[in-house]
């Protein structure tokens, strides 16, 4: 089936669903100001029925990880949604978003940096939108739900995350999405067109004694990549003959790089001896098996990234196949908690259609791993207590992880937690292994694995929120790059490089992030700051010392309480710092000492307003532009978003 065809059912199940609402009085009477009720690693004992919306609670409709934390469904309106009102749909603080919707984002807080023992493909800024087995969750709801999430972007296009889920019976329930986004971008070859299809199937049998998730993904992400601008000089001017940004010069006007996969994974458990909700013994299977390739396509070959074996239509693809099956015994009951021991077999082919054999070395065709492990984790709930562990360690591999983390909550007011881990994390393959058309990107290497030790704790209080955050790295990986000015006349070309390298000495990572919301009648003031040092010997693991997010806002019912405002403005800032810059042909980021960005303010203002379960959101984003200089970058050769006006809503239906 296409994903046209996908995407005409989903609309007329969408259409449906809006036809058929019903009377919800309940949900109306929800505040604005609801949070949603979180009980982590906890399972709800809410039963999904065939209720009436006019008489179903909000409780009733439940998203659940896919590590058993419930929360629900939230129509309100906070401060906090509009920080997630964005195309990850996730509060981005501490990452720098690129000019066009749907592009990569720079890092700012090195804790956001996803890190896993088993190697991925690699192209880590192409992965910031896509969804990975832990991001997709699952659902139980009393009656039809639907959500619709629509924004506009910088230019001829729009950013929709359309969803719908509905439960067949008590114990089953399925759910259909699909987000995606075009933007034409202000920028010379800068568009942006990607889409995300997501189903989910979850099932329990009515003795409760088996119990079935499954999903799968098709996710398709292009980027047009113009590589940056080529002369900073005309873009800070402010000259008004450079204001229209489409005559700016850009390094490649006809590149495009792709990232594509698909997934599909199930995970079923079994009781084989007691009862589901006391003491008794288990059997789980877990399968996991997915297909994905990036490809980089570039007509007109310059001089850019230096020579090329080709003299145009250059195109640099590499495949990506792995296949998980893991096995698992768990015993359990509520005095001693839940053990499970498991044993795991994974393995992962990440290819090219050839093999390249230059003066100094010959770059193969391909890289094969198989990884058996074995592992176990451990929970225990006792009080206002809970404990989890999670260990495992490669059989046939050097890989290990080890993750240990406490949570108390005394009351609703206060959760503190704390947490260890130890990885030993092997190379991503793209480190070991690359292809491309331009000479000086291909190499074949053998790097050891990457270690990290992480302390990290929380704390969650009326007075402040806080959290903490140490890691020590050893053999880090990372691109280092390199700009070689060649000069002709008049003329001048910059030719990049980009590397892989190991870093051999430790490096020290420490980050505090404090937040609190402090309230004056109907105004208030979220203030949002992150401090960030690094130890290290040479220049390599680069991030702002200071990060800072503030929003000042004032809300108020209008309208008899039909309607809720919020209007203000946030102010997001880092200190400056030498960034990393991106790479199209890798499709991630290198380090580079030459250029800092950051020390400007970024000024959004917004409106907001909630009508029973639509929200609605106003904002001029970056308005100061105009007043406070052209010197504001996401990376070093490009720029941060410029002024614009975006309008968008997310709106539930409760059938």
């Amino acid at each position: 089936m296409t994903v046209r065809i996908l995407l005409t059912a989903f609309a007329i199940c969408t259409f449906a669903s809006a036809q058929a609402q019903r009377n919800t009085k309940s949900l109306d009477k929800l505040s604005p100001g609801t949070q949603t009720n979180t009980r982590l690693g906890s399972k709800s004992n809410t039963k999904a029925t065939t209720l009436k919306a006019s008489t179903a609670d909000i409780t009733m409709y439940q998203v659940i990880s896919p590590k058993n934390d419930t929360t629900y469904i939230d129509t309100s309106l906070t401060i906090r949604k509009d920080y997630i009102f964005n195309y990850l749909r996730r509060d981005n603080f501490g990452l720098l978003p690129f000019a066009n919707e749907g592009q990569t984002y720079n890092t700012l807080d090195f804790s956001l940096t996803r890190q896993n023992a088993m190697p991925g493909i690699g192209f880590a800024g192409k992965h910031f939108f896509y969804k990975e087995v832990e991001d997709i969750n699952y659902y139980s709801v009393a009656t039809p739900l639907t959500e619709l999430y629509y924004k506009t972007v910088m230019e001829q296009g729009h950013s929709l995350d359309a969803f719908i889920t509905l439960n067949t019976s008590k114990r089953h329930n399925f759910s259909i999405a699909y987000k995606g986004v075009r933007s034409q971008g202000k920028y010379v070859n800068q568009l942006t067109s990607s889409g995300n299809f997501r189903f989910t199937a979850s099932y329990i049998t009515k003795n409760k004694r088996y119990s079935l998730r499954a999903h799968m993904t098709a996710q398709d992400l292009l980027n047009y990549e113009n590589g940056g601008i080529e002369n900073i000089d005309d873009f800070e001017s402010g000259d008004a003959a450079f204001t229209d940004r489409r005559r700016l010069s850009v390094y490649l006007p006809d590149a495009e790089s792709i990232l594509r996969g698909n997934r599909y994974y199930f995970n079923q458990q079994l009781v084989i001896a007691g009862k589901s909700d006391k003491t008794n013994l288990q059997i789980s299977h877990e399968f996991t098996y997915e297909h994905k390739f990036s490809e980089y396509n570039q007509q007109t070959v310059n001089e850019r990234f230096g020579a090329a074996y080709v003299p145009s239509n250059i195109k640099d693809k590499v495949r990506f196949n792995t296949m998980k099956n893991q096995l698992g015994v768990s015993f359990g009951n509520k005095k001693i908690g839940r053990i499970q021991p498991y044993a795991a077999f994974q393995n992962f082919n990440y290819f090219y259609r050839s093999i390249i054999v230059n003066d100094n070395d010959v770059i193969p065709a391909s890289l094969k791993l198989e990884v058996a492990s074995i592992g176990g984790n451990y929970t225990l709930h006792r009080d206002k207590i809970i404990f989890t562990a999670d260990y495992f360690e490669g059989v046939t591999e050097k890989t290990s992880q080890l993750k240990a983390n406490i949570m108390y909550r005394p009351n609703d007011r206060f959760t503190f937690s704390g947490s260890l881990e130890n990885l030993s994390q092997i190379p991503d393959f793209q480190y070991n292994l690359f292809q491309s058309s331009f000479i000086d990107y291909n190499w074949s290497n053998n790097f050891v694995n990457q270690k990290i030790n992480r302390i990290s704790a929380f704390a969650e209080t009326p007075w402040i929120n806080a959290s903490f955050q140490y890691n020590l790295i050893n053999d880090y990986l990372y691109f280092r790059g390199q700009e070689t000015t060649i000069t002709s006349g008049q003329n001048f070309t910059r030719i990049l490089t980009v590397n892989p390298e190991q870093h051999g000495k430790s490096i020290s990572h420490f980050s505090i992030k404090l937040a609190k919301e402090l309230t004056f009648g109907k105004f208030a003031l979220d203030n949002t700051v992150l401090f960030q040092q690094v130890v290290q010997d040479d220049d390599i693991l680069n991030v702002p010392d200071v990060v800072v997010r503030q929003s000042f806002y004032f809300s108020e019912y209008l309208f008899k309480r039909a309607l809720f405002l919020q209007t203000g403005f946030t102010v997001n800032y880092f200190t400056s710092y030498f960034a990393n810059n991106y790479n199209p042909v890798i499709g991630g980021f290198y380090v580079q000492n030459e250029r800092k960005i950051g020390n400007f303010p970024l000024i959004d203002f917004f409106v907001n307003a909630r009508v029973r379960q639509t929200r609605i959101y106003l904002k001029a984003e970056h308005f100061n532009s105009p007043l406070t200089g052209f010197n504001y970058y996401s990376a070093p050769d490009y720029p941060y978003r410029d002024f614009t006006v975006r309008f968008g809503l997310v709106w539930n239906f409760f059938q």
